[in-house]
């Protein structure tokens, strides 16, 4: 059974790269272009993980990532954050919420990413 990712991202090219770079790999994959169809999507797709960008439209992702570590139905998905904040205290604000993978966009490649999170995710 293929391993399904989210991503929450409003950037229309990183959609489509890490598109291509998932479907290379074998995964199923969905997307969210705004913080609080990402919600719903978490709730209602189950992935196995979610990648979650925090400057996002409607709903931010420090407010999302609250709302889905507060529901007892994604509060265990495993989840990796990527953005251009590269702050000390959104880097705290995002690790104190309980996720302990933070990639700053421009210090990785897409492929760099996914290579991490498919060790993250065990394979």
């Amino acid at each position: 059974m293929k391993k399904k990712i989210l991503i929450i991202e409003d950037e229309a090219h990183l959609q489509d790269v890490f598109k291509e770079i998932f479907e290379s790999e074998g995964y199923e994959y969905v997307f969210a272009y705004d913080g609080e169809t990402g919600i719903k999507m978490a709730e209602n797709e189950s992935p196995d993980f979610i990648i979650l960008d925090l400057i996002l439209p409607k709903k931010d992702g420090f407010e999302v990532l609250q709302e889905l570590k507060n529901n007892p139905k994604t509060s265990k998905i495993p989840m990796a954050v990527l953005s251009n904040l590269e702050g000390s205290h959104d880097v705290e604000r995002v690790l104190s919420l309980g996720v302990s993978n933070y990639f700053i966009k421009s210090h990785y490649t897409p492929q760099e990413i996914s290579e991490k999170i498919k060790k993250i995710m065990g394979e």
